[in-house]
């Protein structure tokens, strides 16, 4: 099976390391404290999964998620992560990254940010709008009425592909925003976000966004 380096041990990689986990995937995981500090979780998670350094998970793995505060976007690694595809999970909070100008100013995205510092990557946007505590809890099998959807966004169709099949495994629909440029969509404080919704009402709130 296919492995998988999660840069970021907070609440969003945790549960995504247990999802894929869960579904046959090998995990190697970091955090910016260092592996020892993940021995409880890596236990509990169990023998497809080990703690790394980010340099060490980004080298591992296949593809890759980035879900780091994005303060510390600066301590991703690059060079590991060449030629890889990156899921980011990203938001930008500026009471804890502080402020950026170039999102205040709306001039980009925090994706096309993630995408620039990894340039020889290929960045999609994903888990970016849902709380932690659904990622393991709100999915259902594919054909369910209803299903809950989320967004992705990519410059790169295979990106956009993997991020809909990673949904898929988690039981979500998804609804691709187009390129990153358009992630805002999606992001802090627009409809969408946080909101549980189905692909036709993603698809509307995605609409209704402004900016």
């Amino acid at each position: 099976m296919t492995t998988v380096g999660i840069i970021g041990a907070g609440h969003i990689g945790t549960a995504l390391a247990r999802g894929l986990v869960d579904q046959g995937y090998d995990v190697v995981i970091s955090n910016s404290r260092g592996p020892d500090t993940l021995d409880d979780l890596v236990a509990r998670l169990g023998s497809k999964a080990r703690a790394a350094t980010p340099a060490e998970a980004a080298a591992a793995g296949d593809w890759a998620i980035v879900t780091v505060p994005l303060k510390a976007l600066g301590e991703v690694p690059v060079d590991e992560l060449a030629g890889k595809i990156v899921l980011d999970t990203n938001n930008y909070y500026w009471e804890r990254d502080g402020r950026i100008a170039e999102l205040d100013e709306k001039n980009t995205t925090t994706s096309e940010l993630v995408q620039r510092h990894l340039p020889e990557s290929k960045v999609a946007k994903a888990f970016n709008h849902i709380l932690a505590a659904d990622i393991l809890t709100s999915g259902a099998p594919a054909g369910t009425p209803g299903r809950r959807a989320l967004a992705t966004a990519s410059d790169a169709p295979d990106a956009a592909e993997l991020a809909t099949a990673v949904y898929d495994g988690f039981g979500f629909d998804t609804v691709n925003v187009g390129a990153l440029h358009d992630s805002w969509r999606v992001e802090r404080d627009q409809p969408a976000y946080v909101v549980r919704q189905d692909a036709a009402e993603l698809e509307a709130n995605l609409a209704r966004a402004t900016r």
